[in-house]
């Protein structure tokens, strides 16, 4: 069984994964950042405030809802709903945002940037700012833009500076690039909230611990709800944050299944999709060594999803490690299953739910039928649909 409690090791590895691999300029940052993120961890005053905002601003815990009509309508296993839509902002986001808004605060640095694909990153971003006075600003896509303007106008009301992304495929990888640049101009001042269970150490053990909290909550509410832990989990997997959190509290409980489902988009076809564990290989993007999509001279390829959100090209180095343990199981749904599970929740449960979170129920849609009805599913609801509501209608409502 893995020592899930040692990893990442002391150079910020599992295994193979992860690592520092950044410029000299930002050395200084990302060392200053691992020893204070050490002290916080284990600073009870820290773990206060934080669990205080949790539950106070944010609205932790969130319910563990059993999906009685989805559950019905599937068969099979009885399928239950990780409610992080219901969170202030709408999505897992904030849990990282706010941790790292008040490691920022005693770091001593009062100037914010971040990346975001479906925006919902950034609105957490915009938002720990504003309560907290922060300067704000957040680099995406112009691709992004276009399809997330929902929430470009969410973080322009809650003060932030939305920057556009116009280089190469204007989606998340280049606003990852644009945000290191930055960082690497504004050393001294700055400090980078990546949003997700990526980039070089320590950004994914801090952001994992973060949301760790999903996972936690999840092993009591079912023990509560059902008396036993549940059989499956299953979310859906981009850079990996909301996954990892749900799964990590579960690790060392080798009854549980886990089930990451990356984004098909239109197959697994060179540039039209971004599942990395479907034709990918090992490489390093954007500071950490992990699975990736490149062609054979490792440049990296063109990706697509219907989902923002899950549109990139590389995977969270804890993800690919846990794979290759044997320990995690990777699938994929494609855009139109995607679709279909945003339709169906809708319908069937009047929940409408973020095109991230539509590739989960995708997950579900496909495994629950082959399970019995006496074991229990836990999907991760990641975050809700008002967001994608525009784009889904032109798919999904043409008549």
């Amino acid at each position: 069984m893995i020592d899930t409690a040692q990893l990442p090791d002391a150079t910020g590895h599992f295994g193979v994964y992860g690592g520092m691999f950044v410029p000299e300029t930002l050395m200084p940052n990302f060392l200053e950042l691992t020893a204070e993120y050490e002290r916080a961890k284990v600073d009870p005053a820290f773990q206060a405030e934080l669990s205080y905002y949790l539950r106070d601003y944010c609205g932790r815990p969130t319910p563990l809802y059993f999906a009685e009509r989805l559950t019905e309508e599937l068969g099979g296993a009885k399928i239950f709903l990780k409610r992080e839509d219901l969170l202030h902002t709408g999505a897992h986001k904030i849990n990282n945002a706010l941790g790292q808004i008040l490691l920022a605060r005693r770091l001593g640095k009062k100037r914010i940037i971040a990346e975001t694909g479906a925006g919902q990153h950034g609105v957490a971003t915009a938002t720990v700012c504003a309560r907290f006075g922060f300067e704000c600003v957040i680099y995406m896509g112009e691709v992004d833009m276009e399809r997330q303007s929902l929430n470009v106008a969410r973080m322009k009301f809650l003060g932030a500076k939305v920057v556009p992304v116009t280089a190469g495929q204007r989606t998340l990888k280049e606003a990852v690039n644009e945000a290191l640049r930055d960082w690497v101009t504004n050393p001294r001042s700055t400090h980078y909230i990546l949003g997700s269970a990526l980039g070089a150490h320590p950004f994914p053990m801090i952001v994992r611990d973060f949301h760790r909290v999903i996972g936690e909550e999840a092993r009591e509410q079912i023990l509560e709800k059902e008396s036993r832990l549940p059989d499956l989990l299953i979310a859906c997997v981009g850079g990996g944050s909301n996954a990892i959190g749900l799964f990590w509290p579960f690790l060392r409980d080798e009854s549980v299944k886990m089930l990451g489902i990356e984004a098909g988009g239109h197959g697994i076809i060179d540039g039209q999709h971004a599942a990395r564990f479907q034709g990918g290989k090992l490489g390093v993007l954007q500071g950490t060594k992990t699975w990736l999509l490149a062609d054979d001279d490792g440049q990296i390829q063109l990706t697509h999803s219907v989902s923002a959100g899950l549109d990139y090209a590389a995977v969270g180095p804890e993800h690919a490690f846990l794979r290759e343990q044997g320990r995690i199981d990777y699938d994929y749904a494609t855009d139109d299953e995607a679709l279909d599970g945003f339709a169906k929740l809708s319908r069937w449960e009047g929940i409408i739910p973020a095109l991230e979170s539509a590739h989960a129920i995708a997950g579900v849609i496909k495994r629950a039928p082959q399970m019995r009805a006496d074991e229990l599913v836990i999907v991760n609801l990641s975050g809700r649909g008002d967001k994608d509501v525009a784009q889904a209608a032109n798919f999904l409502l043409k008549d």
